[in-house]
């Protein structure tokens, strides 16, 4: 298993790789290879955060759909104009496709727009906080089609997300997140991440950039909701335990809340509600920004695992994916 691991980190030039797998509710691995910081000779250590991107999707779901179970929300609720979530918070006047938004939209990317392209609103305006991004793109990025049509993939989607949760739970995303969510789990160390290399929390790994890319030039902390969060390998994994759908550790989420996140839409057969499933089923969810590459993994037969890298290349999202199920497979008591 770690001659697998070393053989991906040498082929995808990674500096550090976090591994962590659970069977049925147990921890039966982790371990991490290389180096935290490679300039400064850090080592690596299962106890190291990383960027996770857009693993944080399914951070949000699970907040999302807490809420629902609370009796907060509905997955149907309008998000925009009278009596939507968020009515007119952010001056927007509500155009006709806008009007017709639901959570459940946002939460499969069936919303009509604002996709993950050279024009995703995330990406510009950096100097926009997330009030200022959302009723700028609101008033000049209308969406492209009617909500629930066509899935597009829409990190912009996720952030809206994020203030829905803030309004209806009257707390800041991070901190509900990580006080009604998080700490259900064990898990006690998540975080949204900083900026820049001068604002690298303790514990956290240095992101290497390829091809001229820099990691330190996002508005990760802008990101939360889709792409912010910090986290070790094993948090993740402590995170899909706990939603998991099966009996061996107890979940923070009903039964049929469960099977409603991760039933997928007419519009995408491989996505739900902030994981991406098949017919097995297995749900994950991969994550990648300049500097960083996740996944995050539940398979049908009870093993959960994340795995965790400081680096990004060239077709090593792929690769990413399926070294962890050589990984799996290396011990054939797992069933992988």
């Amino acid at each position: 298993m770690g001659a697998l691991a070393q053989k991906f980190m040498e082929e995808y030039a990674v500096p550090g790789l976090s591994i962590a797998i659970a069977l049925h509710g147990q921890l039966v691995w982790e371990e991490g290879f290389g180096f935290a910081d490679k300039a400064n000779g850090e080592r690596l250590t299962p106890a190291h955060l990383f960027r996770i991107a857009s693993v944080s999707k399914p951070v949000t779901s699970v907040a999302v759909h807490s809420l629902i179970e609370q009796g907060k929300v509905k997955a149907d609720d309008l998000v925009f104009g009278p009596g939507g979530v968020l009515e007119s918070d952010f001056g927007t006047s509500a155009r006709e496709f806008e009007q017709g938004l639901t959570v459940h939209h946002l939460l499969t990317h069936t919303g009509g727009g604002w996709t993950n392209d050279g024009s995703d609103p995330m990406f510009h305006n950096p100097e926009f906080a997330h009030h200022e991004l959302i009723a700028w793109t609101l008033e000049n990025q209308p969406m492209k089609s009617a909500p629930g049509e066509h899935f597009a993939y829409s990190n912009f989607g996720y952030c809206i997300l994020g203030r829905a949760v803030e309004k209806l739970s009257g707390q800041p995303y991070e901190t509900f997140v990580r006080e009604n969510i998080l700490s259900k789990c064990d898990v006690r160390e998540m975080r949204i991440g900083g900026n820049t290399l001068a604002e690298r929390f303790p514990n956290e790994v240095v992101y290497v950039g390829n091809k001229g890319s820099n990691p330190y030039g996002m508005k990760v902390r802008r990101m939360d909701s889709h792409g912010g969060w910090l986290a070790k390998a094993s948090d993740l994994v402590r995170l899909a335990m706990h939603v998991d759908g099966f009996e061996t550790t107890p979940n923070i989420l009903q039964a049929a809340t469960v099977k409603s996140m991760t039933t997928p839409t007419g519009a995408n057969p491989s996505y739900a509600s902030g994981w991406s499933v098949n017919k097995a089923p297995n749900w994950w969810h991969g994550g990648s920004i300049p500097g960083t590459t996740s996944i995050l993994v539940r398979t049908a037969s009870g093993l959960c695992w994340a795995a965790l890298a400081n680096a990004r290349a060239d077709g090593i999202d792929l690769a990413l994916d399926q070294l962890m199920w050589r990984i799996a497979k290396a011990v054939p008591s797992w069933k992988a």
